[in-house]
């Protein structure tokens, strides 16, 4: 029992050990697991069965800035975000608009962009649980401008710092512009700001 002192005193030591930060996690194994649905052009899609869209090669984008592989992993609407809070997935990159619901069960990146609420709901045959065409449901506001931000794990705010460089950088040079220009200018009715 002598040692019970001094183990209570070194347990919170131990602690950030036994919870791995999230960034610690993707440059060991080298990539960002990014989901997505692939059924939303033009924020992700199909094109001759290659992945393609604003938010896909935005997240290689991001990739890059962090010095890892983007590996996309296509998912079901209902395994999208509980496959981000279970940690199957390191980042949501699908459109998706925070929502005090969501904010109480993901930290987010800042906004990457908004989007028409009208012209995302449009696209949906049928509402998706949990994410943005929910909330725009329930709001009734169709022609609203929505945020659109990248949702993770809570408590990795070495994760947060590392996506917030990597977003400012990539905001910075012009190339979220480009992106913008490139994918989402066309329709006017969904233009990332940067």
């Amino acid at each position: 029992m002598r040692f019970l002192p001094g183990l209570i005193c070194l347990l919170p030591l131990l602690s950030p050990l036994a919870h791995a930060e999230l960034i610690d996690d993707i440059n060991d194994r080298g990539e960002l697991r990014i989901a997505l649905e692939a059924n939303t052009p033009p924020f992700n899609f199909r094109d001759d069965g290659k992945l393609t869209g604003f938010e896909v090669e935005l997240g290689q984008l991001l990739a890059n800035e962090l010095d890892v592989r983007a590996e996309f992993v296509v998912v079901d609407a209902a395994e999208l975000l509980p496959g981000v809070e279970s940690g199957k997935y390191d980042i949501a990159l699908n459109h998706i608009a925070v929502t005090p619901q969501l904010k109480d069960r993901f930290d987010f990146s800042e906004s990457y962009g908004q989007a028409s609420s009208q012209r995302i709901a449009m696209q949906d045959d049928a509402p998706r649980p949990m994410v943005l065409v929910q909330s725009l449901n329930a709001e009734k506001k169709p022609d609203t401008p929505v945020d659109l931000a990248i949702p993770f794990q809570k408590g990795n705010p070495a994760f947060h710092t590392s996506l917030a460089s990597a977003m400012q950088r990539i905001k910075a040079d012009g190339r979220l512009e480009a992106l913008s220009q490139k994918w989402l200018q066309p329709d006017k009715d969904a233009a990332p700001k940067p």
